[in-house]
C-alpha cells in the first residue's frame, strides 16, 4: 500500500491505522483512574448538552448549521460512561443519588435538543442508552433493565416524541424537523436507490459510469463514502468529492440508504465484508476485555475501574452507531460521523494493551 492514498478506501484505512496507534499510545500512557474518567465524562456530557442546545437554537433562528451531527455517538459515550461509573462509586460507599438525578436530566436535555436538530438522533440516542444500561446491568449483576414495562415506556416515548416533533413542525411551519417528511422522502427515494445499487454493485466497486460522474467514473471510490471533505482539501488529495449542489446528487446513496448499501456500492462487496468483519471483531473484543475487567474487579483489583467505565461507554456508542449507520442511514457513519465511528472503534481496541504501572 502506497503511503500517499490514491483512493477513498485507502485513505480511510490509513487514517484508521494512524488513529489506532495514536489512541492506543495515549490511552495506555495516561493513568485512567475512576475519578479522572468520571470528571472527564461529566465535563463532556455537559459540553454536549450545551452543543446540542446551541444547534437546536440556531435551527429556530433559521441559521441552522447542524454541526452537531457527528457528536451524537460521542454524547452516548460520555453519558453511558457516567452511568457506568455510578455503581462503581456506590460499591465503595460514595453517595450517587444526586449525581444520578443530574445525569438523567442531561439525558433528557440532550434527547430533546438532538431530536429537534436530527430526525434520526432520538432513535440512536435511545438505542445507545438501552445498550449501555444492558451492559451495565450484566457487568454489575444488577436486575436487567429490559422489562416489559420499560420497553413499553420506551416505545411510548418514541411515539409521543415523534408526534410532538410533527406537531411542532406544523405550528412553526418548519418542515425540516418533520418526521413525516423524512418518511415520505424515504418512500420516494429508498426503493429506486436500492434497486440501482443492487444492479450496479460488483465485488470490487460498481459498474464504471454508473455513478454521478458518468464516463469519468472509474467504478471505485466515487466519493459516496468518504472522510470529511476538509481532510481531502487539506491534504490536496485528487479524489472525486461532492460539493455544493452535488451533495443533492450524493444523497441518493448517502442519505436514503443504509451504510451497507452505500459502502458496498462505492467499494464493492469484498470491502463491505471487510467492514462488517471489522465491526464484529471490535464488538467481540470489547466484550472479552469487559469480562476481563469484571473478573479483576470482582477479585478486588480496582486498578482498571476507569478503563472499564470507558469501555462500557465506547461499546454502547459504537454498537448503536453501527446499527443505525449500517442498517438504517448511511450518513450516520459517513463523512464527519465516520471519524467518530473510527475513533470509538479504536478506543475499544486499545484495551487489548494492558500496561502495568511500576
Amino acid at each position: 500500500m502506497a503511503l500517499i492514498a490514491d483512493n477513498h478506501l485507502q485513505f480511510i484505512i490509513e487514517v484508521l491505522i494512524i488513529m489506532q496507534a495514536g489512541v492506543m499510545l495515549l490511552f495506555n500512557l495516561i493513568p485512567l483512574s475512576l475519578s479522572l474518567v468520571l470528571f472527564a465524562a461529566l465535563i463532556l456530557s455537559v459540553g454536549f448538552t450545551v452543543l446540542f442546545g446551541i444547534d437546536a437554537g440556531l435551527l429556530f433562528l433559521s441559521t441552522a448549521k447542524e454541526f452537531s451531527v457527528p457528536f451524537g455517538p460521542l454524547a452516548i459515550f460520555s453519558i453511558v460512561t457516567l452511568l457506568g461509573s455510578l455503581p462503581m462509586m456506590k460499591s465503595v460507599g460514595i453517595k450517587v443519588a444526586n449525581l444520578r438525578i443530574f445525569v438523567y436530566i442531561l439525558i433528557i436535555l440532550i434527547a430533546v435538543a438532538g431530536s429537534i436538530v436530527h430526525r434520526i438522533f432520538l432513535l440512536q440516542w435511545i438505542l445507545g442508552i438501552l445498550i449501555g444500561s444492558f451492559i451495565i446491568s450484566k457487568s454489575f449483576h444488577q436486575k436487567s433493565f429490559f422489562s416489559v414495562k420499560r420497553m413499553i415506556s420506551v416505545l411510548a416515548v418514541i411515539v409521543v416524541s415523534t408526534g410532538l416533533l410533527e406537531l411542532l413542525s406544523r405550528i412553526l411551519n418548519m418542515a425540516v424537523i418533520s418526521p413525516l417528511l423524512r418518511l415520505s422522502r424515504l418512500e420516494e427515494n429508498a426503493l429506486p436507490n436500492i434497486t440501482m445499487v443492487l444492479k450496479y454493485t460488483t465485488l470490487f466497486g460498481h459498474v464504471p459510469g454508473s455513478s454521478y460522474w458518468g464516463t469519468l467514473d472509474t467504478g471505485f471510490g466515487s466519493g459516496y463514502f468518504t472522510l470529511p471533505l476538509t481532510f481531502t482539501d487539506w491534504l490536496t488529495l485528487p479524489f472525486p468529492v461532492f460539493y455544493g449542489v452535488l451533495v443533492s446528487k450524493k444523497d441518493v446513496i448517502d442519505y436514503f440508504l443504509p451504510g451497507t448499501f452505500g459502502f458496498g456500492f462505492d467499494f464493492g462487496y469484498i470491502a463491505l465484508a471487510g467492514l462488517l468483519i471489522w465491526c464484529v471483531a471490535v464488538i467481540v473484543l470489547g466484550f472479552k476485555m469487559l469480562a476481563t475487567y469484571r473478573e479483576k474487579r470482582e477479585n478486588g483489583n480496582r486498578k482498571y475501574l476507569g478503563r472499564e467505565t470507558i469501555l462500557i461507554g465506547a461499546l454502547a456508542a459504537f454498537i448503536a452507531q453501527a446499527i443505525i449507520g449500517l442498517f438504517y442511514q448511511n450518513r450516520a457513519i459517513n463523512g464527519s460521523a465516520l471519524v467518530t465511528f473510527m475513533f470509538l472503534g479504536t478506543l475499544i481496541v486499545s484495551h487489548i494493551l494492558l500496561v502495568k504501572n511500576r
